[in-house]
């Protein structure tokens, strides 16, 4: 039986009241930026372009945890719906959402809570854990995103385009996001102690 431990960004930066409004303020605002950049950093595909935000969702997820981690995705997705550049294409709005990427952007947020729920139960101290937890919540955005794909270009296609090219990177990303939470969550530990 695993026990609840704190996500390491919480531990790191204990609060409580409004102190703790403000630091989950400023943790998302700090996390949608970094989606943000991350979008924009990319090796073009089609039709979804090929980004670093799978391996930030990881992180971010894991780092703060799954109700801040997942919160900050759905914060992430709405400033993208407000019109604000934060998505891996040139134009945001809710428009975007009916486009090739949206079923990823939506997998984003669950991929985030279940890497932070990992985090949490203490997945991270041990190697299995830590690569089963990054596993699924890898596959997440892949499946929510080639199912929205399979829509829009039928499945064959979508599993063509939308996941085959994109695997060995996303076993890149999630590993290293996965040794990167590891380091953080071990700092924390140590920290704390």
């Amino acid at each position: 039986m695993t026990t609840r431990t704190l996500p390491p960004m919480l531990s790191l930066w204990r609060a409580d009241g409004q102190s703790g409004l403000l630091r989950a303020a400023v943790l998302v605002v700090l996390g949608t930026a970094l989606m943000a950049l991350s979008a924009k950093i990319q090796v073009p595909f089609y039709p979804v372009p090929m980004t670093l935000q799978s391996g930030v969702v990881l992180l971010i997820g894991g780092a703060y945890g799954w109700r801040l981690g997942g919160l900050t995705m759905l914060a992430y997705i709405a400033e993208g719906l407000a019109g604000l550049p934060v998505f891996a294409g040139p134009v945001a709005g809710p428009a975007y959402l009916a486009g090739p990427t949206a079923g990823y952007l939506v997998g984003f947020v669950v991929s985030a809570a279940l890497m932070g729920l990992a985090v949490e139960r203490g997945w991270t101290r041990s190697l299995a854990e830590m690569a089963v937890a990054v596993a699924v919540a890898s596959l997440i955005p892949f499946v929510t995103g080639v199912a929205w794909l399979a829509v829009l270009v039928g499945p064959a296609a979508a599993i063509d385009v939308g996941l085959v090219p994109f695997i060995p990177a996303a076993i890149l990303k999630g590993a290293l996001a996965g040794l990167l939470l590891a380091k953080i969550d071990g700092f924390a530990q140590r920290r704390d102690a």
